[in-house]
């Protein structure tokens, strides 16, 4: 199943870039909402091969999924790969400037099934497709303007 979102920014490509590279506040953004996320990698520097296994409670069970960050492409795309138990996505963020204070963020997320009961949860979101992909919407534009008031802050607006 295929989630996609496109949202315009009203900030700089490259500042939008640095939001969603900042790795260590998206660690601690999961930290506060409950999640248990650890380093697997030794790497120093942003790039691919950049790997956490994150720990959370969903639907009443605890899940791990194991993400890595496959494509970095310096300020227009991230790639990432994330495998669970049940579910393998693969996820991926292009960043196009529009103009020298605006970007459009586009964000692609496919969900692949790894289990019999997996299909079907996939298969039962499928009929709900259009819920699924407004919520999705929702959250990705709810993202876009925390970055639009960060970059506001960043100028003194």
């Amino acid at each position: 199943m295929k989630l996609t979102s496109r949202q315009d920014i009203e900030a700089p490509a490259a500042f939008v870039f640095d939001a969603l590279t900042d790795f260590q506040a998206w660690e601690r953004a999961a930290l506060r909402r409950g999640a248990e996320v650890a380093r697997t990698d030794k790497l120093t520097a942003k790039g691919p091969g950049l790997s956490w296994m994150i720990k959370f409670a969903y639907r009443g069970k605890d899940r791990r999924v194991a993400l890595r960050l496959m494509e970095l492409e310096t300020p227009s795309m991230l790639g990432f790969s994330g495998i669970g138990a049940t579910i393998e996505a693969q996820a991926g963020i292009d960043l196009m400037a529009l103009a020298a204070r605006r970007t459009r963020l586009s964000v692609t997320v496919d969900l692949q099934p790894r289990t019999i009961g997996a299909r079907l949860i996939l298969q039962s979101m499928r009929l709900a497709k259009a819920r699924f992909n407004r919520r999705f919407a929702e959250r990705v534009a709810q993202f876009c303007t925390e970055i639009e008031t960060r970059y506001r802050k960043s100028l003194g607006i």
